[in-house]
């Protein structure tokens, strides 16, 4: 008779990221954008995988949960919400130092039928159109004068 057990992956990705924490380190979070279901911002994926910043001043509604990772966080502050497969989670290490852990492979996010995966090209065409179109918009908007001051 085989034992079938949970993943360890959501398990050990909430206790570093509470050790990396207490510890006053900064989490990243190592994501493949491949993977089926992965809702980040394309046009910050390179080789195929994204470095999220999930400092508690970065994110906003981070929920680690045992199927998956969302929160919501600003790119160049443009505000988004992300959906991360827990499948799709590479690593999480700590920016000063490097110190974290790389997930093994478990066969329950193997289990996914690659046809399913989003080719890498696709995506960043994808999203480099997109972009244009927001650059364009972005251009033809007028830009006020900043209300901030300086005070010394």
């Amino acid at each position: 008779m085989e034992y079938k057990s949970t993943p360890k992956r959501p398990y050990l990705l909430r206790a570093y990221y509470d050790w990396l924490l207490d510890n006053s380190y900064t989490p990243y979070l190592v994501v493949d954008a491949t993977y089926y279901g992965v809702d980040v911002p394309q046009e910050y994926v390179k080789d195929g995988q994204i470095v999220l910043n999930l400092a508690p001043g970065a994110v906003g509604n981070l929920a680690l949960g045992n199927e998956t990772v969302e929160f919501s966080a600003r790119f160049q502050g443009i505000p988004r919400n992300l959906y991360i497969p827990m499948g799709a989670v590479i690593a999480i290490y700590a920016r000063e130092n490097g110190d974290g852990v790389m997930f093994e492979p478990e066969s329950i996010y193997n289990e996914l039928d690659k046809s399913q995966a989003i080719p890498v090209k696709s995506a960043v065409e994808k999203t480099q159109d997109s972009s244009k179109s927001v650059s364009q918009k972005v251009s033809s908007s007028s830009k006020s004068s900043s209300h901030l001051r300086i005070i010394k």
